[in-house]
């Protein structure tokens, strides 16, 4: 069975959403071209600049984790935009299955329950 034809078989609702996410996706790059930091990923020393305050939960997290693709970056030296778009779109591809993923089996799970 083709793409498409496992596309048409699928409900409208859904088919709408995974248009969207696929939109979606393809203007990740835009990030690229904005400037200052993306609203809500602040670390510590960002948010003292802003805000003038770090919460004390938030400062002693710092460093427990680190993004698998820091900056959306992949490995290596990427200081142009064409060059970073890749890791921008692996990043927003690897989230949207990611989110996808746990979305599908709690609602498994939620359904499961219910029955």
């Amino acid at each position: 069975m083709d793409v498409m034809n496992a596309f048409n078989k699928l409900d409208k609702t859904f088919k709408v959403l995974v248009i969207a996410l696929i939109v979606l996706v393809v203007l990740v790059p835009i990030g690229l071209i904005a400037s200052g930091t993306a609203f809500g990923e602040w670390g510590p020393d960002e948010l003292q600049q802003a805000v003038g305050y770090v919460p004390v939960g938030l400062q002693q997290m710092t460093g427990i984790w680190s993004a698998p693709l820091d900056g959306y970056d992949l490995p290596g030296d990427h200081s142009t935009i064409p060059t970073q778009t890749p890791g921008y779109y692996v990043s927003a591809i690897v989230g949207v299955l990611v989110v996808g993923l746990i979305a599908y089996g709690l609602g498994k799970v939620i359904i499961k329950r219910n029955d």
